[in-house]
């Protein structure tokens, strides 16, 4: 299993952020991956992120594609992947649409085939293919007298950058699985993941293209080697509370219906009434105890390697850590302790 860290949304302490991200590396670390809500842009923090590592992958965590054109996200992708020597993977996702609708004002429509699109034209761009275009939801070049097909002017470091998906629901992880290097997940239970994710792989995979390769499956959780404690967990019940009760409108918040899913509709629903209402420490009080601790990865070393064994038996290939010590020194001594451990 592949080890990464996944940084936060704040920007708070940034360059103390990259001096920690720089000895992960040191303690075995393969890849960081910088988070775009809407919140500071990740292409930013990851060209400086390219800059102060020299080893590790650099991947969007993730860029939406609502936000930016077709072939600006294949441009933006090829820049990374160049100025960082070829370490870039292009983490893709569809947000939601309080995000695409309320931060950026753009209309939320058919992501799952507009996702298809904008993978199929990145692609074409970084063959520095003359892009002509025809599909349901975009079309390069526009019409007019004044439109030519145009190629890339450089030539990226690779002609096929990784995409990782994010995905939720079961139409775009079978999207994910079939065009995809690799799947986001979120809030994954590997208790549950069989029964909620079995049938939209298998699907995806059933014409997945041979060139793909396995499938990357990254779970982010937070991480600490030691006893799982109520306040070491706090940080991510209250993220729990904010995505179920917040992230969305009633009748459309992806992760309120993932956990539905799992096996909690009734609490899930009590936590969007909760939070929506303003009662967010209540709400982060009613997200049940064993989502909390399956959906993290916290405790003992012996309870680390067993909770490692659920997630391999699940299909996880990469893990994306949030370390949760107290200090610098511990944060890195247990990011080295856990990579003795995959």
């Amino acid at each position: 299993m592949r080890l990464g860290i996944q940084i936060g949304y704040s920007g708070e302490g940034f360059a103390d952020n990259v001096d920690e991200v720089v000895e992960f590396e040191e303690a075995g670390a393969e890849l960081v991956v910088v988070p775009e809500a809407y919140s500071f842009d990740a292409v930013s923090q990851l060209g400086y992120l390219a800059a102060r590592t020299r080893r590790m992958a650099l991947a969007s965590g993730v860029m939406q594609l609502y936000t930016r054109t077709p072939t600006l996200t294949a441009m933006t992708a090829a820049g990374i992947d160049y100025v960082s020597g070829g370490r870039f993977s292009l983490g893709l996702g569809a947000s939601g649409p309080q995000v695409i609708e309320g931060f950026h004002g753009v209309r939320y429509d058919a992501p799952v085939a507009r996702t298809r699109e904008v993978v199929e034209i990145c692609r074409r761009v970084w063959r520095r293919e003359r892009l002509e275009f025809a599909g349901e939801h975009y079309r390069v070049p526009l019409p007019g007298d004044y439109a030519k097909p145009l190629k890339l002017i450089n030539r990226p470091v690779r002609e096929r950058i990784p995409v990782l998906l994010a995905a939720m629901g079961p139409r775009n992880v079978a999207l994910a699985a079939e065009i995809a290097e690799g799947w986001q997940a979120l809030f994954f239970d590997p208790r549950a993941a069989g029964r909620v994710f079995g049938d939209a792989l298998a699907d995806g995979l059933s014409r997945r293209g041979a060139e793909l390769g396995p499938l990357d499956v990254s779970v982010p959780v937070p991480f600490g080697l030691s006893e799982a404690t109520p306040a070491l967990l706090s940080a991510h019940r209250a993220q729990l509370a904010l995505y179920l009760g917040g992230m969305g409108a009633r009748g459309r918040n992806f992760s309120n219906d993932l956990i539905k899913r799992y096996g909690y509709p009734a609490e899930a629903s009590l936590i969007q009434d909760l939070f929506l209402s303003g009662r967010r420490v209540e709400a982060a009080a009613a997200v049940p105890d064993d989502l909390v601790a399956a959906t993290s990865l916290v405790g003992r070393p012996d309870e680390v390697r067993r909770r490692l064994d659920e997630l391999a038996a699940a299909g996880v290939t990469t893990l994306l850590v949030s370390p949760l010590a107290a200090t610098r020194a511990e944060r890195v001594k247990d990011v080295a302790l856990l990579r003795d451990m995959l």
